[in-house]
């Protein structure tokens, strides 16, 4: 839910200026570009049947279990595979947690960090939370950004969810800048995405339709 809804004429204004302020920053900069190039968002240009199978495919690509069914008939990851049938940004996102969840969390619902907006199931997921509040908020911060970054990757209009998940939020702040770029960090930190700001995809070709480039 946007905190702060920006208007489509002050969007591109607002865009301008942070990519302005990220001058010193070239990981980040140059992940914000890529991001700020899915905005105008086209009609007919989001959740798309192709982006949905994208999605799936770049899950298949980590090995991780996909199944064509709904979360709400259980979750949206039950321990081993993810529900698919769902936009293209939640498959998106869900890729962006088994990436980021420690290895132990994997076999539990949802990854141990309570019911998801879409998963059915919301009281069993809830009784696995295995982290902590503050934990959880910082796991969901770094997975909104990778996620973000992954829907740039692949073609799809990252804009949204980057206005959506407040990454944007006071654009005019310092704050707001140094929460961007220290996440970015923490992300190549961890080795999920390369210098260049880029996801890091698996070793294998990158699934079809092809995006252009993934990082090496």
């Amino acid at each position: 839910m946007i905190m702060s809804p920006i208007t489509p004429t002050d969007l591109g204004r607002i865009l301008a200026e942070f990519a302005r302020r990220l001058d010193g920053h070239p990981r980040a900069a140059a992940a914000f570009a890529r991001i700020r190039a899915t905005w105008p968002v086209m009609p007919g240009s989001v959740d798309t049947p192709a982006q949905r199978i994208s999605a799936m495919r770049l899950a298949e690509a980590f090995g991780i279990g996909t199944l064509d069914e709904e979360p709400e008939r259980a979750f949206s990851w039950d321990g081993a595979v993810i529900r698919w049938r769902t936009e293209a940004s939640v498959t998106v996102h869900e890729v962006a947690h088994w990436q980021l969840c420690a290895p132990e969390r994997r076999a539990l619902p949802d990854f141990g960090l309570g019911a998801g907006p879409e998963s059915g199931l919301k009281d069993i997921a809830d009784a696995a939370l295995a982290v902590s509040s503050e934990q959880l908020e910082h796991e969901e911060v770094l997975t909104s950004l990778l996620g973000i970054l992954w829907e740039a990757e692949l073609g799809q209009p990252a804009i949204l969810a980057f206005l959506e998940q407040n990454w944007l939020e006071g654009p005019e702040r310092p704050s707001t800048l140094a929460f961007f770029t220290t996440s970015l960090d923490e992300l190549h930190q961890r080795g999920v995405i390369g210098r260049d700001g880029r996801p890091v995809f698996p070793p294998g070709p990158p699934p079809g339709p092809s995006p252009e480039g993934f990082s090496e």
